[in-house]
């Protein structure tokens, strides 16, 4: 009998077959259970505290799988699709992740009958191919659940001109509506919605989402919050003097800063030799000469306001207020840059070659009072519109996700904007595209019938989750929905504010469609290729392979 070859070395893990493809799906389950009471306007809220001490609190799928430490790897397949949703689409992270775990739930009674993996991904891989016209229903060209794409293209979505006699800010009103009413905010959702669309709305036609600023203001309350439509940013320290500095002008020219104003101590900078004290002092006359004349260089150029990322020091904050210019130094990178961008100008590093092209303007610069800080605030921009929250709130974790929510809402804005087709929240959508499946899945013969109809049923998942996290009977609401939907209303779905069915566009729970191609696309995506792994080879870490006593 020959020797078992030993082809890993030891410590390595090794895991392969049925098991193995059991025991993904179970940790994909388990992920989606964590994560799956966050979903819908009554969806609970999650603490998690991390080995930093640092505190999250939020009802965001992305957020809280990020900061989960999932040890898994068929799970992180999970946590990188709620990553790639919310960069993407921005909102819909709950869903894709329950949409792939109910798939792959869905596909576990086949993987136990000894069913192969591949026979299942013929039926799910084409759900992803937006492409496949060619719609067949028999012979083995099974583009069958390339249907969810064709209904949400040509049956399930309408355009926002079907809505009339509504003006499309209203419209998009509605639709940042509908987002926010899962978040923190949700009480304040008409006050936040207002803002946000018409923040996407002051934007260029491209609609940056780096020219949209959000700062946190400690204190007041979070109905205080307001919208900038130019840059602010917090008044940076400043040195005595300051306050003689003008506050307010009206078209002011903006010299944009990368150098320090000030004098300071070269001890580390230099080394020079003098002989005698006369030197010394040619020395340090050179170097108030030299700030002097930067300083000239700004004022000849006819600038008002200086910024700059170095520190401006309390003689140059002095020479400024005699001459009513206003400055401040050790602003943020991210701040001066944004500034730019909208006032226009560069970044100068050095004042020698300044010429007038290199400076911004806008309307007007204001140093503002609100809450117990002081901030600079540019309107009116001269190259490109750009626009700054300011949030108000109490809780750092409460403005934090507050944060959040509005990044979220700002995304479905901007997709809306560029894509103007919306399908009906509340699950309606995941109710017709089951109902729609499932007749397809009827005209099938063979056994790819009950993949089909299986993988219409994980879309029930949705309305059934949204039904037990209102504490309503999830039963009784998707008999409910199964005949409305069967009866051909594609629209309706559940109305929590009502505990009953409505028709959700009538009642403006709409979401933008492009938000469930993605979520569809990707969980399927997904599922499939947590299905196709068979085995999993880890490795052993480097310093479990060296001696104790080298480590």
């Amino acid at each position: 009998m020959s020797a078992p070859i030993i082809l890993f070395k030891p410590g390595t893990e090794h895991a392969k077959g049925k098991r193995h493809i059991v025991g993904n799906i179970q940790a994909c389950q388990a992920i989606a259970d964590t994560i799956k009471t966050t979903l819908g306007p009554r969806g609970l809220d999650k603490m998690i505290v991390q080995s930093s001490g640092t505190t999250i609190i939020s009802n965001d799928g992305a957020t809280i799988l990020k900061a989960l430490e999932v040890a898994l790897p068929a799970a992180n397949v999970l946590v990188d699709l709620a990553k790639s949703q919310d960069a993407e689409i921005g909102d819909g992270t709950t869903t894709v992740v329950l949409l792939a775990a109910e798939l792959l739930a869905m596909s576990k009674p086949f993987i136990d009958e000894g069913i192969h993996p591949q026979a299942l991904q013929v039926v799910n891989d084409v759900a992803v191919d937006v492409k496949g016209e060619s719609i067949e229903i028999g012979g083995k060209k099974y583009l069958i659940c390339v249907v969810v794409m064709f209904f949400i293209e040509f049956c399930i979505c309408i355009k926002f001109s079907y809505c009339r006699g509504m003006s499309k800010k209203e419209l998009l009103i509605k639709c940042a509506c509908t987002t926010l009413s899962s978040k923190l905010v949700a009480t304040q959702k008409q006050h936040f919605a207002e803002l946000i669309v018409e923040a996407v709305m002051h934007l260029d036609d491209s609609m940056p989402l780096n020219m949209i600023g959000i700062k946190k203001i400690r204190g007041g309350s979070v109905d205080e919050s307001e919208l900038i439509l130019g840059v602010a940013f917090k008044k940076t320290f400043s040195y005595a003097g300051f306050e003689m500095q003008p506050k307010t002008y009206v078209n002011p020219k903006i010299a944009l800063l990368n150098i320090e104003l000030e004098l300071k101590a070269e001890r580390e900078n230099a080394e020079m030799q003098i002989k005698n004290v006369q030197e010394y002092q040619l020395i340090v006359d050179a170097e108030w000469q030299i700030l002097y004349q930067k300083l000239e260089k700004l004022h000849a150029l006819g600038v008002n306001v200086v910024l700059s990322r170095l520190p401006i020091g309390d003689v140059a904050t002095q020479w400024f207020a005699d001459r009513d210019m206003f400055c401040a130094g050790r602003v943020e990178a991210l701040d001066l840059e944004r500034t730019m961008a909208a006032c226009g100008g560069s970044i100068i590093s050095t004042v020698s070659n300044i010429t007038p092209d290199m400076l911004g303007s806008c309307a007007m610069f204001q140093e503002k009072q609100i809450g117990g800080d002081r901030y600079n605030i540019f309107t009116g921009e001269a190259k490109a519109k750009t626009c700054t929250f300011l949030i108000r709130g109490g809780a750092e974790q409460f403005m934090e996700e507050t944060e959040r929510s509005i990044h979220d809402a700002i995304m479905i804005v901007r997709r809306a904007l560029k894509n103007d087709k919306i399908v009906a929240g509340g699950g309606a959508f995941e109710m017709e595209v089951c109902n729609r499946l499932r007749k397809v899945a009827l005209e099938i013969k063979d056994r790819d019938q009950f993949f089909v109809a299986a993988y219409a049923k994980a879309f029930e998942v949705i309305p059934r989750q949204l039904c037990f996290n209102a504490g309503m009977d999830s039963t009784k609401i998707l008999n409910k929905l199964r005949e409305l939907h069967a009866a051909g209303q594609p629209s309706a779905g559940i109305n929590l504010a009502e505990s009953n069915v409505v028709d959700n566009i009538e009642a403006f729970v709409w979401e933008p469609a492009i938000v469930k191609a993605n979520a569809v696309a990707a969980a399927t995506e997904a599922a499939c290729l947590i299905l196709s792994v068979d085995e999993t080879i880890r490795t052993p870490s480097r310093s479990a392979n060296i001696p104790k006593g080298m480590q």
